[in-house]
C-alpha cells in the first residue's frame, strides 16, 4: 500500500520551449514556490545577481542559455514533484529528446510576444509520438503581447492540440493588472514589489458580475475581463481532465514568470491535474509502477557534475518498484549485478545521498564509464525500455590535438563527453581518424570549451565533407562485405564498434540504398 501511496504523490515533468521563452526562469519560479530555493535567480549573465538554480555549468552562466538537462526535485503540499530543466537551444534537441522518455507530461513555455516558435513545434511532435500530456503556458505579460485569444488559436493551429484556458490575463505590458484564475475562480493582483520571492496577492471571486471588481482593477478593464470571460465560456468547451491525460487537450495559462504571476496558478492546478508515474514499454511487455520489483532505466549521463572530483553521474529514472541504496541489481546489458552506496536525489548540482527512491524519482547513480545512455536495471528480469533514441549527426568535423603533451586527457575527455550523448564519435576505417558528429553547430564550441576547461585538453577541429551518417546492418553478410570493401574510404565504427556508412552526398546514400537491397540503413541508433 505504501508504494502505491508514493507513486500517486509524484509528478515527473518537463519545463520545454523555444529558447529565450522564459523556460529557466519559470523553473526558478516553481521551486520558489516549492520552498527549494528562496531567491530566484536569473538566467542571463551578470555576477552581481544570482544565476540562475537550474543553469550550474559555467559555459551556461556565460552564454545565459541552459546546455545541459538539470533535474530537480521539491515537495509542494505533499506532493513530490520531480522538475526537469531542459535546453531550449536546437543544438542541445537531442538532450531534451531524449528527458521527454522520462516525463509523464510536459509544460510547454511560449513567449506572449512571439508565439508559437518553430523549436516549440518540434518538440510538440515528440510528445504528440508518445501521448504525453501538456500544458501551456503563455508568459512575459509584463510586456506587450498578443492578443489572448489570437495567442490561443495559435498554439491549437500550430500545435495541432485543442486548448482550453484555465487562466486568463487582464491586460498586457504596461497596464497588465493581473490574472484570473478560471479554474480556482480567484483573481491574482500584483500588489508587492518583491518580484523574486513567493508573495502575489490573491483576491477570492466567486461572482465575478461583482461591482468589487471595479475596485480592483478599474470598470474599464473589469468590463473587459467579464466579456472575455464570457467568450471563453462560449468557444472553449469544459476542461475534459480526460481528453488532457491522453495529450488531446492542452490546459492554458497566461502569466509572468520573471514577475511571479501566475506561477502559482499553474502549480496549483498542475499537482492536481497532472499524471503520476505511468506504465513504461518495454521491448517484451509494459512495466507498471506499481509493481513489487524495481526497474529503471538511464537516459542521460553527466560527465563533470563536480569538476573537482571529476564525477560521472548516470541519471536513472525509476518505472517501477521500490530502489533501494546497498541492494543489487542487475545491470541488463553487462549481465552484472551492482549495488550503489550513495545514490543521489537533485537540486540542479547540489545532491543528497538518499537511501529509497520510487516510481517518477530520478536518481543519480556514480558511473566509472560502465554506463550507456538506454541501460535498464532490474531485480533479475531482462528488460530493455524503448524510445530512447540517438539521432543521426548533421554536422561532422576531425578532431585533433592541439596539445602533443595532454593526449591522455583529451582521449579521457572525448571518451566521457561522448557517453553523455551531446554528440558522437566515429573512427575512420580508412585512415584512423576521429570524427565527431553532432546536431548543432554550438555543440563543438561547447566540446571543445568542456575538454579545455574540465580535462586541461586543446583539441582543434578540420573539416570533413559528410552529408549524412548512417548506421548499417544486413542478414546476407557477403552483400555486408562486399559494400564495406566498396565503400572502404566512407566506412567508421561508432563508440560501439557497430558499423556505420558516412555518405558524402544525399545522392551517394540514395544510390547505395537501391543498388544494396540487402542492407538496412538506420538514422537512429535505436534498432
Amino acid at each position: 500500500m505504501a508504494l502505491i501511496d508514493e507513486i500517486t504523490k509524484r509528478r515527473t515533468f518537463a519545463v520545454i520551449a523555444h529558447p529565450d521563452a522564459g523556460k529557466t526562469t519559470l523553473t526558478e519560479k516553481l521551486l520558489l514556490f516549492g520552498g527549494a530555493i528562496h531567491v530566484a535567480g536569473a538566467v542571463k549573465s551578470n555576477k552581481i545577481k544570482k544565476g540562475a538554480t537550474s543553469d550550474f555549468m559555467e559555459i551556461e552562466r556565460q552564454r545565459g542559455i541552459s546546455v545541459a538537462t538539470s533535474v530537480m526535485g521539491f515537495n509542494y503540499k505533499d506532493v513530490k514533484i520531480n522538475i526537469l530543466d531542459t535546453p531550449g537551444h536546437e543544438d542541445f534537441a537531442e538532450d531534451t529528446y531524449r528527458t521527454l522518455t522520462a516525463v509523464d507530461s510536459v509544460i510547454i513555455v511560449i513567449d506572449g510576444a512571439k508565439g508559437v516558435e518553430a523549436q516549440t513545434l518540434k518538440l510538440m511532435n515528440v510528445c504528440r509520438m508518445r501521448n504525453t500530456p501538456v500544458m501551456v503556458f503563455i508568459n512575459k505579460l509584463d510586456r506587450p503581447c498578443k492578443d489572448p485569444f489570437d495567442l490561443l488559436d495559435e498554439v491549437e493551429r500550430e500545435l495541432q492540440i485543442r486548448v482550453r484556458p484555465l487562466a486568463f490575463p487582464i491586460s498586457s505590458g504596461d497596464t497588465f493588472k493581473g490574472v484570473y484564475n478560471i479554474y480556482e475562480k480567484n483573481l491574482s493582483l500584483f500588489t508587492s514589489d518583491e518580484r523574486q520571492t513567493a508573495d502575489a496577492s490573491t483576491v477570492d471571486f466567486s461572482d465575478i458580475s461583482s461591482p468589487e471588481l471595479d475596485g480592483y482593477i478599474t470598470k474599464q478593464y473589469a468590463d473587459q475581463l467579464r466579456e472575455n470571460l464570457d467568450m471563453v465560456e462560449a468557444v472553449y468547451d469544459d476542461f475534459d481532465r480526460e481528453a488532457y491525460l491522453e495529450g488531446k487537450l492542452a490546459p492554458v495559462f497566461f502569466g509572468s514568470a520573471v514577475n511571479n504571476f501566475g506561477v502559482r496558478e499553474l502549480l496549483e492546478c498542475f499537482i492536481r491535474i497532472a499524471p503520476s508515474p505511468r506504465p513504461s514499454t518495454t521491448e517484451t511487455r509494459q512495466v507498471e509502477p506499481a509493481e513489487a520489483k524495481m526497474s529503471g532505466f538511464v537516459f542521460k549521463i553527466h560527465a563533470n557534475m563536480d569538476p573537482n572530483h571529476r564525477d560521472r553521474i548516470a541519471f536513472m529514472k525509476i518505472c517501477s518498484g521500490t530502489f533501494e541504496r546497498n541492494k543489487n541489481y542487475l545491470h541488463v546489458r553487462s549481465g552484472k549485478q551492482l549495488k550503489f552506496s550513495s545514490p543521489t536525489a537533485f537540486m540542479a548540482e547540489k545532491k543528497s545521498v538518499i537511501d529509497f527512491a520510487y516510481p517518477g524519482d530520478i536518481v543519480g547513480l556514480h558511473d566509472t564509464g560502465t554506463f550507456k545512455i538506454g541501460d535498464t536495471f532490474t531485480e533479475g528480469e531482462k528488460l530493455k525500455f524503448t524510445g530512447i533514441p540517438s539521432f543521426s549527426p548533421e554536422l561532422f568535423r576531425y578532431i585533433e590535438n592541439a596539445d602533443p603533451m595532454k593526449f591522455k586527457q583529451l582521449a579521457k575527455g572525448v571518451d566521457q563527453l561522448m557517453d553523455e550523448g551531446v554528440a558522437q564519435l566515429f573512427t575512420s576505417s580508412l585512415n584512423g581518424r576521429k570524427i565527431i558528429g553532432t546536431v548543432g553547430q554550438l555543440q563543438f564550441e561547447v566540446i571543445q570549451y568542456r575538454l579545455e576547461h574540465e580535462y586541461g585538453a586543446k583539441c582543434r577541429w578540420e573539416p570533413i565533407s559528410i552529408h549524412k551518417a548512417c548506421w548499417i546492418e544486413s542478414d546476407n553478410q557477403e552483400q555486408l562485405a562486399d559494400f564495406k570493401r566498396r565503400k572502404h574510404s566512407n566506412m567508421a565504427v561508432d563508440k560501439h564498434g557497430r558499423d556505420v556508412f558516412l555518405a558524402d552526398t544525399s545522392y551517394a546514400l540514395a544510390l547505395a540504398q537501391e543498388n544494396f537491397k540487402d542492407i538496412r540503413f538506420y538514422f537512429t541508433s535505436e534498432f
